[in-house]
C-alpha cells in the first residue's frame, strides 16, 4: 500500500495569514496539490490522508475521496504534522510506502507523483523530487523509515531522514517550478 500524506496544517508565519486559502491561479492554493494527489489516488493500492486544521481543506479532502486528520500541535513545527499523518495510517506493513507532499507547492504535476508511485516497490528505500542540484518535496519513504520519521523533533521535516541515507536515495526529476513553494503574498504572482 502507498499512503499519500498531504501536509496542509502549517502556520503560514511568513505569509501573515492562512496562505493555503489564498487564491492562486483562480482557486485556493491548497486545492492545486490536493487535486493532483487525488487524481493519483484512484489506484486501489493508494490512499490519501490530508493533515489539516482548516475545515475548508478537510471538507475538500473528503469530497475528493481522501480523509482529513487534524494536527493540533502543528504550530510547534512540521514534525508534529508528520506524526499526525503517521498516526492516521491505520496499518503499515513492511512493504508499504509513505509519500509526503506539502500544500504550498501548487505546481506539482500528476506525472511527477506517478513517477514516485512507480518507485514504491521492493528494493526502494526513499526518493526525493529533484531538479538539477536542487531537491525538495515530495518525498517517498519505505515503511522501515517510519520510526525515524516519528522521532523527528520540532520543525524538522522528512529531509532530515532522507539525508541519513544519501547512497540509497533515488531522485525523481521534475520541472523547476514544481519545487517552488509559496511563502509570501508576493510569491502568488
Amino acid at each position: 500500500m502507498i499512503h499519500m500524506l498531504y501536509l496542509a496544517a502549517g502556520a503560514s508565519r511568513r505569509f501573515g495569514a492562512d496562505k493555503l486559502l489564498s487564491l492562486y491561479r483562480g482557486k485556493p492554493l491548497f486545492a492545486h496539490g490536493l487535486e493532483t494527489l487525488a487524481a493519483c489516488a484512484e489506484r486501489p493500492d493508494v490512499d490519501l490522508t490530508v493533515v489539516t486544521n482548516t475545515p475548508a481543506i478537510a471538507a475538500a479532502a473528503r469530497h475528493l475521496g481522501g480523509r482529513a486528520v487534524p494536527s493540533p500541535q502543528s504550530a510547534l513545527g512540521q514534525s508534529y504534522s508528520i506524526r499526525a499523518g503517521l498516526a492516521a495510517v491505520e496499518t503499515l506493513a513492511d512493504g508499504d510506502f509513505l509519500l509526503f507532499a506539502v500544500a504550498d507547492q501548487p505546481r506539482l504535476r500528476a506525472e511527477t507523483v506517478r513517477r514516485f508511485l512507480a518507485l514504491a516497490r521492493p528494493g526502494t528505500w526513499a526518493a526525493t523530487a529533484a531538479c538539477g542540484d536542487r531537491v525538495g518535496n515530495p518525498g517517498l519513504f519505505c515503511a522501515a523509515l517510519t520510526p525515524a520519521l516519528r522521532a523527528l523533533p520540532g520543525d524538522r521535516g522528512g529531509r532530515a531522514v532522507l539525508n541519513l541515507y544519501p547512497e540509497r536515495l533515488l531522485r525523481v526529476e521534475c520541472l523547476p517550478e514544481e519545487l517552488r513553494d509559496i511563502d509570501t503574498p508576493a510569491d502568488l504572482d
